[in-house]
């Protein structure tokens, strides 16, 4: 069933995907193309009546943890840790911006 593409055809398609090619790469193009719809008239050929549309091949799921709280660690062994701490949280030196009088913001 080998039905070889025209330049003409290839060249329209290659239009369609704004692809600009050679004259050497058209003929390359007219074997590809032509061997990729001979692969699909032979799929196209196969009795698919009794099968079933498929969205994927495998069966799919979810694979996640249940959300369950657990013990988390203390706010306090934490910040112990911490070179400085201001109102429960670590502070660190601003790199951003500071104030008028150069101290951190």
């Amino acid at each position: 069933m080998s039905t070889r593409l025209s330049p003409e055809e290839v060249k329209y398609v290659a239009a369609l995907a704004r692809l600009g090619l050679t004259n050497e790469e058209v003929s390359r193009m007219q074997d590809q193309l032509s061997t990729i719809l001979d692969h699909i008239a032979v799929i196209d050929r196969l009795d698919t009546a009794t099968i079933p549309p498929t969205a994927h091949v495998g069966v799919l799921s979810n694979v996640t943890r249940p959300d369950i709280s657990t013990a988390s660690l203390n706010r306090e062994a934490i910040l112990t840790n911490a070179p400085r701490q201001v109102d429960g949280f670590f502070a660190v030196k601003s790199i951003l911006a500071t104030s008028d009088d150069g101290a951190d913001v």
